[in-house]
């Protein structure tokens, strides 16, 4: 026969393991999980990587920054964070947005919490308006429902189909809920070329004037952004509800850059790649790339889009 005390040690031992490993800390060491309630950003880390990793856009760093910190430090916002990014192609919206995407759930774009939409892939076709703004819908409700921070970014939002982003009007909305589901945690992000030229041209005007690119402001250029957007036929945030609501909390413009800063990102590029940096294939990199206005040649016309592929073809040095 089995001793009572035995039978007891035993059956202790197992509950205490079993809760142990069903201990939602011990489960999460494993599986990705949400993050808990009140959890909030690493604010020195989120610094860091933007000071790190992002080269010429002293006000998407901070703006995005205090605007992070600040909806992750608050236990009750009143709706989701709402950031609309833009810029041309290569002066860093999708890395900004990669990086924020890191810091809220360490496995960035691949997490199950990060949801990457794309105008051409996913809203392909402009006969199917009403079909993809019900899906959109069905989708972002139950991956809330999921996890509350639960980061959408809609990238290319200038091959928008109008209309289609607007179903998500509801979700952005200062509601406690939305058919029993709080969308308050979440954080939503646009990315578009919309309103480049808008940018560039205030970039400009601050160099012909003799003024410093870090002096200019989000005052000097956000009223531009948010009504050139608004109007603007090919941006799927033409006559958009949600601007017209004011529900995106910043519109982001991100600055043409310099051939300084190209120089910033092929050395962090042979940096990652483990190579020394070498100040001439830095130059020849920076060289090869094309830049506007046509006399003075100040900004680098992708950004630094192609700094990889113009880099790969000097390894061999």
């Amino acid at each position: 026969a089995v001793e009572p005390l035995s039978v007891g040690l035993a059956i202790g031992v197992a509950s205490a393991l079993t809760g142990y490993l069903s201990h939602p800390r011990f489960y999460c060491n494993y599986v990705e999980c949400c993050p808990r309630a009140g959890q909030r950003l690493n604010a020195t880390a989120l610094k860091a990587q933007l000071d790190n990793r992002l080269f010429g856009q002293h006000l998407a760093k901070d703006v995005v920054l205090k605007a992070v910190l600040g909806f992750s430090n608050n236990p009750s916002p009143k709706k989701p964070l709402m950031l609309s990014l833009h810029g041309w192609a290569g002066t860093g919206k999708n890395f900004l947005s990669q990086i924020l995407a890191e810091q809220v759930h360490p496995a960035g774009l691949r997490s199950k919490f990060v949801h990457l939409f794309l105008a051409t892939l996913h809203f392909p076709h402009h006969d199917q308006v009403k079909l993809y703004k019900e899906q959109l819908q069905n989708w972002i409700r139950g991956n809330v429902s999921a996890c509350p921070s639960s980061v959408f970014i809609f990238d290319e939002m200038d091959k928008m189909h109008p209309g289609v982003i607007d179903a998500i009007k509801p979700f952005l909305d200062y509601y406690e809920e939305v058919d029993g589901v709080s969308y308050r945690k979440a954080i939503f992000i646009f990315l578009s070329n919309a309103g480049g030229d808008l940018i560039n041209k205030a970039a400009l005007d601050f160099w012909s004037s003799g003024k410093r690119r870090e002096d200019i402001q989000l005052k000097d250029l956000e009223p531009l952004l948010s009504v050139g957007v608004f109007n603007n036929k090919n941006s799927g945030l033409w006559h958009s509800s949600i601007i017209d609501r004011n529900l995106i909390d910043y519109f982001v413009p991100f600055l043409p850059l310099e051939q300084r800063h190209v120089k910033m990102c092929v050395r962090a590029e042979m940096t990652a790649r483990g190579y020394p940096v070498d100040e001439k294939i830095v130059q020849a990199v920076a060289d090869e790339m094309t830049y506007f206005p046509k006399e003075q040649k100040i900004y680098s016309d992708k950004g630094c889009k192609t700094v990889q592929a113009k880099l790969d073809i000097h390894e061999d040095l």
